[in-house]
């Protein structure tokens, strides 16, 4: 490993096949990560307390949390679950929301998409809407019901972003179009959050961590899906990947202070 390939973290969902519990992660993740961040993916299982988190994300460069068709659990955010939040996976819950914290506190690049952005702002006290498209005046933010993922990924409405914010720093524009995959959705924003990104219809597509002191942005929509075909998905990744380069230089160097 050499500072140029910076390793990136990326935990893994827990979905059942034949009756078993697998580990399991989607292709276009990884692949986003080497081609778009040009880091090393290491994929790792959600295990909650059984993997020393503090002494693992010493040897990351970066952390990115995926999507999933699974929701965060209600009860992490002062909600009672319903089955309208439904499916869960609260091995993934015990695993990402205390790692967010960690990575926050040791400077650690993290990228959260989709169900990682609504991870990130639970972790940081902030609730969800369990279904969006139920409100009223709001779109439908559900993917299309179609066999075509190039249709699935496609545009599906514009953005604004937030003058002078993390993300048009790194775009270089104020609008831009994305695809649109979820049921849930942000309600109440964390204190610690800002907004960088809204839809036409007042849903916060995108936030950033206030004072964090190297690149930790959430998007709620899915930058991952052939991310070189897309210049605004291709820049986020590649603003990602270079702080997460900066990490592995500063680890190589032996100027990092440890979690542990």
């Amino acid at each position: 490993m050499t500072a140029k390939q910076p390793l990136i973290g990326v935990p893994a969902c827990v979905r059942s096949m034949d009756q078993m519990p697998f580990h399991v992660v989607g292709d276009k993740y990884v692949r986003a990560v080497s081609l778009g961040a040009k880091g090393i993916p290491v994929v790792f299982p959600a295990l909650g307390d059984l993997i020393p988190l503090a002494e693992m994300i010493d040897r990351l460069d970066g952390i990115m949390l995926t999507g999933s068709p699974s929701n965060v659990h209600p009860t992490r955010y002062g909600q009672t679950p319903t089955p309208e939040a439904e499916p869960h996976d609260e091995w993934r819950d015990e695993t990402t929301l205390p790692l967010i914290e960690l990575a926050l506190e040791h400077g650690v690049p993290l990228f959260a998409i989709c169900r990682g952005y609504q991870e990130l702002n639970v972790a940081l006290g902030g609730t969800l809407y369990p279904r969006v498209h139920e409100l009223e005046g709001r779109l439908d933010h559900r993917a299309p019901k179609v066999e075509n993922m190039d249709i699935k990924y496609g545009p599906r409405h514009s953005v604004d972003l937030t003058p002078g914010g993390e993300l048009e720093k790194i775009l270089g524009v104020r609008r831009i179009e994305i695809n649109s995959l979820h049921w849930q959705a942000i309600d109440q924003v964390a204190d610690r959050l800002a907004i960088e990104a809204i839809a036409p219809d007042g849903t916060y597509e995108a936030v950033s961590v206030k004072g964090a002191s190297t690149f930790a942005l959430g998007v709620q929509w899915h930058p991952e899906y052939k991310v070189r075909e897309n210049p605004a998905s291709l820049k986020m990744f590649e603003a990602f990947g270079d702080a997460a380069r900066q990490r592995a230089e500063a680890r190589a160097q032996g100027r990092l202070a440890l979690a542990v």
